[in-house]
């Protein structure tokens, strides 16, 4: 890539990191504002999760149709319109309390699944055209960076969450995001490119589910790898940490928001832990040889609970190993996902493989409360370290030796 080419690729590339990050702030924030808020009311954990059934249905559906609406329309369009989705359901959770029944809720968070996967579908399509194909390189640490910023920007989100709902109450934190969101969907329509992302040869609708085999592969890897981290991180552990720990809504917001930040810094790094510095550039194998030592974590963690072990150094010290290995799993599909996809039309392969990504969130959830509630934080662990078994078994089928490594 030279220089004239690679000045308006880094402008673009800035602008859908700035967008992307605002919107992660609010995301983020929005979650763990709804799990405490909603603990602190009497809710059960089962009847948290549910307040988020909407929001992965619709993440699920999302990015299916949104990466065709992509390919069709542009990433840009679709982009903006997640960003205001979002403002939208952050409006519609500034009624007074006695209105926050479960139903409108579940709406308002269905509207911000939409919104979710609308913007993280289009960020990470549009850096498949800001890259050249043979800067495969430049791509990994480009992916890499978009996807640990982030997901350290969600840890502060979570971090945010706690903070604004002890200073300003609920309806003052939305409303101040929902302010602020607004401004950047302002200054994003006349940043993003008009062109981004949309497909010379307009996609039909039965274009929708991917016909590459790598890709389909990588989906169903991601699905089990995304629902064995939340089917204990999502519900249980909030509630666990503030019911059986005793910790405050800053205690519990600025620890899970640390996880996070430390996870996406580790993600930004992936490229250097992974090879780079060999120049080498990862494959189905590499996905393979870093999901199998993940498997041992929550096993591990679930057995110490099960033993008696202290609580507070399982939890720990067993996330901390979790977050890092976790990270550049998710960083490896991140870049292959890029890597594996078809240019014209990218965002219909990265549409159906976030599909598998927030159908593994959405199971992960559901069974987070559920198990939790049934059985305990330890098998919310057993479950996590099956679901990384499947991880691992299908990874085996990714490819060996992608277009980047030849």
């Amino acid at each position: 890539m030279t220089a004239p080419e690679a000045n308006p690729a880094l402008r673009q590339y800035l602008t859908v990191t700035g967008n992307y990050w605002a919107f992660t702030l609010t995301d983020g924030a929005l979650r763990m504002l709804v799990v405490l808020h909603f603990h602190a009311l009497g809710y059960s954990p089962l009847q948290i999760a549910m307040l988020f059934l909407f929001y992965e249905i619709f993440g699920i559906i999302t990015n299916l149709l949104g990466g065709w609406l992509g390919a069709r329309w542009g990433l840009n369009r679709t982009m903006n319109a997640g960003l205001l989705l979002q403002v939208a359901a952050l409006s519609m959770l500034l009624v007074p309390t006695p209105m926050l029944s479960v139903i409108w809720v579940m709406a308002a968070q269905a509207l911000s699944g939409i919104a979710k996967d609308l913007n993280k579908m289009s960020a990470k399509s549009s850096l498949k055209f800001l890259v050249t194909d043979n800067a495969q390189d430049t791509l990994y640490r480009w992916v890499a960076l978009l996807t640990g910023s982030k997901n350290a920007l969600k840890g502060v989100g979570f971090f945010l969450g706690g903070l604004l709902l002890s200073v300003l109450g609920f309806q003052g934190a939305v409303g101040a995001m929902a302010a602020a969101l607004l401004l950047v969907w302002i200054a994003s329509l006349f940043l993003l490119r008009g062109n981004l992302g949309k497909a010379k040869a307009k996609p039909k609708f039965t274009e929708l589910l991917s016909k590459s085999r790598a890709v389909n592969i990588l989906s169903a890897a991601r699905l089990f790898l995304f629902g064995a981290r939340d089917v204990w991180f999502v519900v249980a552990l909030p509630v666990f940490l503030g019911a059986q720990m005793g910790w405050d809504y800053w205690q519990v917001g600025g620890f899970l928001a640390a996880w996070v930040i430390g996870y996406g810094f580790v993600q930004s790094l992936a490229p250097y832990v992974t090879g780079k510095r060999k120049g080498v550039v990862p494959d189905g194998r590499t996905a393979l040889h870093w999901a199998i030592p993940l498997i041992a974590v929550p096993a591990l963690m679930a057995y110490l609970l099960g033993q008696g072990t202290a609580p507070a150094m399982v939890v720990i010290v067993g996330l901390a190993v979790f977050g890092v290995l976790f990270a550049v799993n998710s960083a490896l599909h991140s870049y292959l996902i890029l890597s594996y996809a078809k240019e014209d039309g990218v965002s219909l392969d990265v549409g159906f493989y976030y599909m598998a990504n927030a159908m593994g969130r959405l199971f992960g959830t559901v069974l987070s409360g559920w198990i939790y509630q049934a059985q305990g934080l330890a098998a919310c662990l057993w479950v996590s370290a099956g679901f990384l078994l499947l991880t691992a078994l299908i990874s085996r089928a990714l490819p060996r030796h992608n277009k980047a490594s030849a």
